[in-house]
């Protein structure tokens, strides 16, 4: 063990951050409502350092504002950064706290990132004779090793740590000396701080070019050595290439100093400390403290200088493998560091494939395995347009093989038809992340994807619904990784982006294995957790067979009436352009209509509609659509703004848009139906979004007319649940005059009004059955009188005793409701008819806004999200039989409680009982489900 003297500096944001997201799957609630789980996260990180290394001098570090200096070369550095999540803009101050209390230097400086501080007092710690830990996971502090500062990169729990020196370094990126990963990130840049490097540059031809030309200035003094499009991109982009080298260069000179004294560790006011960990309800914490203080271990982290420890990070070069959270035996190597060891990479077997003898092997071992993830890399995220590039396959940890496809279409079928024998075998299931867009590329070559499916992205939608489930959110949160970002490829979009088949074979390869490597290792890790969450049978019975009717519904497509829209366009000018000459003339001025500044002027200053009018953040008059909405009723220039807002939304959304959205392969419209997007279960569309077409306008009304059927054989069937959400609040609340109204197949609304206004059903007028409608659809969503008011001709006062009325009608619905928001308190979650979750991590918190819509969310995601799985089971098994009946008719589109057909005329009849008997039947209530049908020439004559 060395006599030096040793100093930890901590990357504050980082490990915040990094604690945070650890922690993000189960976040830490306190009664108070307050997350805590960045201040916990940090504090395990904290604590741990401490515990381990018994440090002798200690300092954490923090971002003040950023850096001006790469601020002011660069506008663009970092701005491609999420904003910060709320539970960390909390935390910092409560951490400072802490830190204070327990005599922690906090070191922070105005304009200086934490990385700068870092790197300057690391090196005049080092001159002063100690050796410096660098507590952070950023790679880029990679620069800065030498024999004497280390990089110190912890766990996310507290379970292991992973040590950089100068060996590291060099495996990690492919130098001789630290300090060449300046030039590394250079030449590469980036993604997470916004650095652009070189277009086409990655992770091996950074690599290359350093062992090659020695630093970024000699790649640029060597261009004549490169050949074809990236010697032209080197060139071109020279400037971007020395701004990204500065920017990733960490300052070691910056106006913070080391005082050896004001960094000791000193013993801390273990009152202060106390009191903020009670305050904060850390109760395990607080133990942790007090044992770490008085001199003893905790029970549960045993100390030992040369345990082992977890392997965190991409490793370096070919062959190598990260252990993906995996504990260590004894038999993995180790490498030591004053007495501090770390485990050396796992090797990995990233193969290619070529053909011949190797591919018939390989299909061999293919065809023996119960299990296999495959992930395609193709040319496009567009299934339709996407070309294959290559698939990659695993079926074991740290192991896979890569086939690359030929650019030739026949050359390609041919290959894949090699394949087919796995993609079509019954026995062999299938794993994947976001499988719909494989299964939709493999169809486009004529292979279907048979057997049972394991798909990582809904298996997480169900685990944790309110999370991000792309595969790379899911690997550093589930398996302490951090996959290589496509941009590493073919750099960032743009016009210099490469496709993926310009990408050397040997980078494909460890990319797209890599890929399917994770996506298997995260099914694996999934299957208990679906357990664990009661979705287990929701998965397999209802996400995953949906999976496969929305690749279908979403590769057929529906036919668009062009010619119509060019018509309604016409229209929409007219309108919109006499909407503009009478909102000129309210104002008496012409202005831009669609400038928020402009508008805000005219009516709040000019025309002074409002005594103290709503303003933003930055201090302009707030023109956004629910201020405006408030004010309509009372302002005819307010309501034109707002049906000229509407107008133009039509037309630029829908009907300017939907000609260009037409396929060219097929001639249909093609949209993208998402299953992990709504917490509430429901399915959301893109590209184009055709849920969101307005349809309580006549211009509205008539986009659905321009979708039309595919041939003059066949007509659009619409298909729709009547007043599913209020049939499914009277079931679960068991509210027995809602439910026999149902039963005796009353107007809802109308025998509502007959009850709350007290009236025979026959008399109820039409203001009081669209008052009563209101309700009925409000109290799902927490309507308040206020809200009751804005919606109807009601005062505040009427509006509440309306809901009072409604209440005394519908005792059990109250009842209903407060059962559902005491179960989210107690337990954290409610569930729908199928048992799927929706977890609300703000149901107890301290403010009551928040709290008030985790409590309005506790009672309607029930209802939506039941209504949600009623129409998935129906989908399901019409497309079954459609299929199994080798019918013509085709579902086309499922715009939530509707679904709509393409179907051929002389399977009418029997096509159209079948639809409205599985979706009635689709699941038993204590309400019978109605659906109503409309056949018709267009979208609007058949709904």
């Amino acid at each position: 063990m060395s006599e030096k003297k040793r100093l930890f500096l901590l990357d504050a944001y980082a490990l915040i951050f990094r604690g945070y997201y650890a922690l993000i799957k189960n976040p830490r609630i306190n009664s108070k409502g307050m997350d805590t789980s960045a201040i916990m996260g940090f504090m395990n990180s904290l604590f741990d350092v401490i515990r381990r290394e018994k440090p002798d001098h200690l300092a954490v570090c923090f971002d003040k504002d950023g850096s001006a200096e790469r601020t002011e070369l660069f506008p663009e550095y970092k701005a491609n950064r999420d904003e910060t999540p709320d539970a960390i803009r909390v935390a910092v101050p409560w951490i400072q706290q802490i830190l204070q209390a327990m005599h922690i230097p906090v070191i922070e400086k105005s304009g200086l990132e934490a990385d700068d501080i870092i790197g300057t007092l690391a090196r005049q710690a080092e001159t002063q004779g100690y050796q410096v830990f660098m507590v952070t996971p950023d790679k880029d502090f990679g620069q800065l090793v030498t024999e004497n500062t280390f990089m110190y990169r912890p766990s996310r729990m507290g379970n292991g740590i992973e040590i950089w020196g100068i060996p590291e370094v060099q495996k990690r990126f492919g130098v001789e000396r630290p300090e060449q990963v300046i030039d590394y990130l250079g030449m590469m840049g980036d993604s997470s701080d916004n650095i652009p490097g070189f277009p086409g540059v990655g992770d091996k031809t950074a690599k290359k070019f350093i062992e090659q030309f020695g630093s970024l200035e000699g790649l640029l003094e060597n261009t004549d050595q490169l050949k074809g499009k990236m010697k032209e991109r080197i060139i071109e982009h020279a400037e971007l290439g020395k701004l990204s080298k500065k920017l990733a260069t960490i300052c070691i000179d910056c106006d913070v100093f080391f005082d050896e004294k004001d960094f000791e560790m000193s013993v801390p006011d273990s009152q202060k400390v106390q009191e903020l960990f009670e305050e904060l309800e850390f109760r395990r914490l607080k133990e942790q403290f007090l044992k770490l203080f008085s001199g003893e271990a905790a029970e549960d982290t045993p100390v030992s200088s040369t345990e082992t420890a977890r392997n965190l990070d991409r490793p370096a070069g070919s062959g190598q493998f990260s252990l993906f959270g995996e504990e260590a035996s004894g038999a993995e190597a180790v490498t030591e560091y004053s007495g501090r060891k770390t485990i050396k990479e796992v090797d990995h077997h990233y193969q290619s494939v070529a053909g011949g003898m190797a591919l018939k092997l390989f299909l061999k071992n293919l065809m023996g395995q119960p299990r296999v993830c495959f992930d395609t890399e193709t040319t496009s995220l567009d299934p339709l347009k996407a070309e294959l590039v290559g698939i990659a396959f695993s079926w074991e940890p740290h192991k896979g093989y890569y086939i690359p496809f030929p650019e030739e279409r026949e050359e390609a079928v041919a290959l894949l038809d090699q394949l087919r024998p796995f993609f079509e075998a019954e026995g062999i299931e299938k794993v994947g992340q976001n499988l719909k867009y494989d299964i939709k590329v493999l169809s486009t070559y004529g292979i279907g994807v048979k057997g049972p499916l394991f798909d990582t992205m809904l298996a997480h939608y169900l685990i944790n619904p309110d999370m991000r489930h792309n595969m790379d959110v899911l690997a550093e949160t589930y398996l302490n990784y951090t996959p290589v970002p496509i941009s590493d490829l073919i750099g960032k979009k743009g016009k210099n982006q490469l496709s993926m088949r310009e990408v050397p074979l040997e980078e494909q390869t460890e990319y797209a294995v890599e890929d399917a490597d994770i996506t298997l290792q995260l099914a694996t890790l999934f299957e208990p957790e679906l357990q664990a969450a009661g979705t287990e049978k929701l998965f397999h019975d209802i996400e995953i067979p949906l999976l496969r009717v929305l690749a279908a519904m979403e590769l057929e497509g529906i036919n668009l009436d062009t010619g119509f829209l060019e018509g309604l366009a016409g229209d929409l000018e007219s309108d919109i352009a006499s909407l503009e000459s009478r909102i000129y003339e309210a104002a008496g001025e012409t202005f831009n209509i669609g400038s928020p500044k402009q508008l805000g002027e005219i009516l709040f200053d000019k025309m002074k509609l409002v005594d103290k009018p709503k303003k933003t953040r930055t201090g302009q008059y707030s023109t956004a659509e629910e201020v405006l909405s408030d004010l309509a009723k009372d302002h005819e220039i307010i309501q034109m703004v707002l049906d000229y807002r509407g107008l133009t939304k039509l037309k630029s959304t829908y009907v300017d848009a939907l000609p260009e959205q037409v396929a060219p392969s097929t001639g249909r419209v093609h949209t993208d139906y998402m299953q992990t997007v709504a917490a509430t279960g429901r399915l959301s569309s893109n590209n184009p979004n055709l849920q969101n077409i307005p349809i309580r306008t006549e211009r509205g009304r008539q986009v659905r007319k321009a979708f039309i059927p595919r041939s003059e054989e066949y007509r659009l069937l619409a298909a729709d649940y009547s007043q599913i959400e209020l049939r499914i609040i009277a079931a679960l609340s068991e509210e027995e005059n809602m439910i026999e109204s149902f039963k005796r197949g009353e107007d809802i609304h109308a025998a509502t009004a007959a009850r709350v206004f007290k009236v025979p059903l026959e008399e109820v007028t039409r203001e009081q059955r669209s008052q009563a409608k209101t309700v009925n659809f409000g109290i799902i969503y927490g309507v308040s009188a206020f809200g009751l008011s804005n919606q109807t001709t009601l005062s505040r006062s009427e509006a509440k005793d309306l809901i009072d009325t409604y209440y005394q009608t519908y005792p059990r619905l109250r009842n209903y409701i407060s059962e559902q928001v005491d179960f989210a308190r107690e337990n954290g979650y409610v569930q729908t008819v199928l048992g799927r979750r929706r977890y609300l991590k703000d149901i107890n918190a301290g403010n009551a806004v928040v709290r008030g819509a985790a409590e309005r969310n506790a009672v309607n995601a029930p209802i939506q999200g039941s209504a949600a799985d009623i129409i998935k089971i129906a989908m399901i098994r019409i497309y079954q039989k459609l299929e199994a009946g080798g019918f013509k008719t085709k579902m086309l589109l499922q715009v939530h409680d509707e679904l709509v057909f393409d179907v051929y005329t002389p399977e009418m009849d029997q096509v159209s009982a079948m639809i409205k008997s599985e979706m009635e039947n689709a699941y038993s209530l204590a309400v019978p489900l109605v659906v109503d049908i409309g056949v018709g020439d267009n979208w609007l004559e058949a709904h």
